[in-house]
């Protein structure tokens, strides 16, 4: 789903990063919601994107909150019901963005290529992108 990418899962930051991080929980978790202690950090080259998909439900729950670094991009959600029904997201640099509710289970996401990178019909250039990404834990269904 992803090309021109460096990925990696960290647990362990400095004192000044594990605030901003638990900013971005506060954020976009309701208290009590257990999340994935690592996060995941996609480092995009300038070429890279990320085709459309719909994160896995086995590896997180319903919330994916990301913060863009580095360079503003461009997300795409595109409804998998209806393709028509879709929205251009403009990520600046160093945002947050949260996906939950219909966006999350109903909608495709995907970061676009720097040639296809327009906003409201103005082109956004894509330099090297890095998201620093939290989720939270999957909800396991109920034994039968």
């Amino acid at each position: 789903a992803i090309r021109g990418c460096r990925e990696t899962e960290i647990s362990h930051w400095s004192e000044e990063s594990q605030q901003i991080l638990q900013r971005v929980r506060d954020t976009a978790f309701p208290p009590g919601v257990p999340q994935l202690s690592l996060v995941h950090v996609l480092d995009l080259d300038k070429t890279g994107y990320i085709k459309p998909h719909v994160d896995s439900v086995k590896f997180c729950g319903c919330t994916i909150a990301g913060l863009s670094l580095l360079s503003s991009s461009v997300m795409l959600l595109v409804s998998e019901q209806n393709p028509e029904d879709w929205m251009a997201l403009l990520l600046p640099r160093r945002s947050l963005y949260i996906i939950r509710g219909a966006a999350r289970y109903e909608f495709t996401h995907e970061i676009l290529k720097d040639e296809e990178s327009f906003f409201d019909g103005q082109k956004i250039p894509r330099e090297r992108r890095i998201s620093v990404i939290c989720r939270n834990l999957p909800v396991l269904p109920a034994p039968t």
